[in-house]
């Protein structure tokens, strides 16, 4: 018997009616010859310290760090049936299918089982980007051999492993030090959580420390030949500015103002314009989904992983989701006719557009050499689901859409003149833009909307301008405005700096190193790991912005600098892709880690806490205790130890 090993019972469900097993079983669907079953979320979990001894029930400090000799995985308790019932079905299968999602979790899910159920058959690999039947068929007549995956799994392994010992050990630490000075709750560390709160509560600092100076501008409004004015803007000399070209010098700019009044017109000292291109953005890696999501839509980075979700899995209208990578594969490119048809028949709203689209138009997007596990997220041909979407779920396919209808349209030309002046000696630049090719422009929500009737104020055009004209002042203000301190992160704001963490590293070493690192945490964990935070009280929204808690600025400040640095965190996430590429063996990441983590321990067992504020297991229960979210592996991700109290 071929068993089909899913990660969830929609996605068992739908492969199960493309392979023709539609009879149910006892946790499973059976066919000729095949059977699916499925997984929900991991069915198995990392063993608890009291596991491996039952003194580690009491936390106690003589007792870390703990390292296991040889690691132990449970059955979870709450999926305990399901369990039982993909044990029975491996030791009747002759072949194994791996079929969870195509990513390092995924292949965790499946490999966990397949080593504690002692499996030893042959083994393939489904890798599927889309869960339409176009796509199952074509995924299943091109199953990959599953020595091509292992090492997936064992990066999966080594961010569990890693994940277990920084929680388990840190977060038993720095708790019994709070007890040690008063502090009664549970004070939760974890690899990835603890460098990206360091991430808020530096930003939160920022702001509190920053100190407005006031700067002065000078608007000028000019005449040209036609009736209606045109902004200029006053350009003070280097030496009066800061390093963003804001004058400082109040006095400067009044005698400036007072001088341009007097001599009432401008001299127009060059004029120069060039046509700016533009090619289109790529599609949708979540990361920036999420990003965009929570800029435009006001979306929270776990709700956009939510929908996206949703969108792959109950309506088929994208692909996978959880991808870091927005390029495309050259032979995606035959699907395109096919996708882009099913597209405009869905939405009569893309009729305009239509007429403008070239299947043939090969962008930069479809690239090999850059395409990862995972490609870009893209519409799938599945588009006549389109009309059950409403409200965020719409606009959030509406976004990705409108990323791949772009790939399939010119670039967006226009023209950018540039023209300075000279008023009483004082230096005037009025900059003006002209489009004249809209190109992929035309396939972005807002233009669509334009074209509905709902238009956005169009960009300064200048009038035609002559080299050495004379331009009349027709009116001036002179402006005086403070600096504004950093703005608060919002969740696709914090997103965005995870993922490009080098540039917030100091050390020129490490940055450098750093350069092409994924950054902290995973396209998969991110949003996770965020929503931990805000449940454990470490975070607060006050709107769409994150701010700190006092107990965060707290934590932040009592544990080691290399834990909380979110340098060491990427350098860990380069290592678990070395561990993926077989470079490193998984047996010495996790020795490395055991033996940094240990002397982490070693160093802040004599050190003084002193925690202000609430924490979560104050407040909200045991901070260990997963949300509910209905079996979704978003949840399950980065919190891989059902009793640790610090996960990733």
């Amino acid at each position: 018997m071929r068993l089909f090993l899913c990660e969830k019972p929609s996605q068992a469900k739908d492969i199960a009616q493309v392979l023709g097993a539609t009879r149910r079983g006892d946790g499973c669907w059976l066919g000729a010859g095949v059977t699916v079953t499925w997984c929900i979320g991991h069915l198995l979990e990392t063993a608890p310290p009291d596991s491996y001894d039952a003194r580690y029930k009491r936390w106690v400090l003589a007792d870390l760090p703990i390292v296991p000799e040889r690691w132990k995985m449970l059955v979870k308790p709450k999926t305990a049936s399901q369990y039982k019932a993909v044990k029975r079905l491996l030791g009747e299968a002759s072949e194994l299918v791996i079929a969870t999602d195509a990513d390092r979790e995924g292949e965790m899910i499946a490999r966990e089982l397949v080593e504690h159920c002692r499996y030893r058959g042959p083994i393939q690999r489904l890798w599927l980007s889309a869960l339409d039947d176009a796509s199952i068929r074509k995924a299943l007549a091109g199953l990959r051999s599953g020595t091509e995956t292992f090492n997936l799994y064992q990066s999966a392994l080594g961010r569990s492993r890693a994940d277990w010992l920084i929680g388990m050990n840190m977060s038993r630490l720095f708790t019994l030090l709070g007890r040690q000075s008063g502090y009664q709750g549970v004070l939760p560390v974890g690899r990835v959580q603890t460098p990206t709160l360091r991430l808020v509560v530096d930003r939160d600092r920022s702001i509190a420390d920053f100190v407005p100076l006031p700067f002065w501008t000078i608007e000028v409004q000019l005449l040209g030949d036609d009736p209606v004015p045109f902004t200029a803007h006053w350009r003070a000399a280097d030496e009066h500015c800061d390093d963003q070209g804001r004058c400082l010098d109040q006095c400067l700019a009044l005698e400036a103002s007072d001088a341009m009044r007097a001599e009432g017109s401008a001299h127009l000292i060059t004029l120069k314009t060039e046509r700016v291109r533009e090619a289109p953005p790529l599609p949708f890696d979540l990361g920036t989904l999420q990003e965009v999501c929570s800029k435009k839509l006001g979306l929270g980075a776990q709700e956009t992983l939510d929908i996206a979700q949703s969108l792959y899995e109950t309506h088929k209208l994208i692909t996978y989701p959880r991808s870091d990578c927005g390029y495309l594969p050259v032979s995606q490119h035959s699907e395109a006719p096919a996708i882009l048809t099913a597209l405009t028949r869905a939405d009569a709203g893309l009729v305009e557009l239509k007429a403008y689209l070239q299947p043939s138009r090969k962008s930069r997007a479809w690239n090999d050499a850059k395409v990862g596990a995972h490609h870009g997220i893209i519409p799938t041909a599945a588009a006549h689901a389109l009309e059950r979407l409403t409200g965020k779920p719409r606009a959030v396919y509406t976004l990705i859409r409108a990323r791949y209808l772009a790939q399939f349209l010119p670039n967006h030309e226009y023209d950018r003149t540039q023209a300075d002046f000279d008023c009483a000696g004082q230096a005037l630049r009025a900059v003006g833009k002209q489009v004249g090719e809209p190109g992929w422009k035309r396939a972005m929500p807002e233009a669509l909307a334009a074209s509905r009737g709902r238009e956005q104020a169009p960009p300064q055009r200048l009038p035609a301008l002559r080299q050495g004209q004379l331009c009349p002042i027709f009116d001036m203000q002179l402006k005086d405005l403070w600096t504004q301190p950093p703005k608060p992160f919002t969740e696709g704001d914090l997103i965005k700096a995870m993922k490009n963490v080098a540039k917030l590293v100091e050390d020129p070493k490490l940055k450098q190193k750093l350069k092409d690192t994924t950054g902290i945490g995973t396209e998969a964990t991110r949003a996770g790991i965020i929503q931990g935070l805000l449940d454990r009280g470490y975070l607060t929204k006050q709107g769409k912005a994150l701010a700190a808690t006092p107990a965060a600025f707290s934590l932040i400040d009592a544990v080691p600098r290399a834990i909380a640095d979110p340098g060491t965190t990427a350098i860990w996430e380069q290592a678990l892709d070395m561990v993926q590429s077989g470079e490193m063996s998984l047996d010495e990441f996790v020795t490395k880690q055991s033996a940094w983590m240990s002397k982490q321990v070693e160093r802040c067992k004599g050190v003084r806490l002193t925690i202000t504020g609430p924490a979560a297991s104050a407040t909200r229960g045991a901070p260990w205790k997963k949300r509910k979210s209905a079996g979704r592996k978003a949840s399950a991700k980065g919190r891989r130890a059902a009793k640790s109290p610090g996960s990733a």
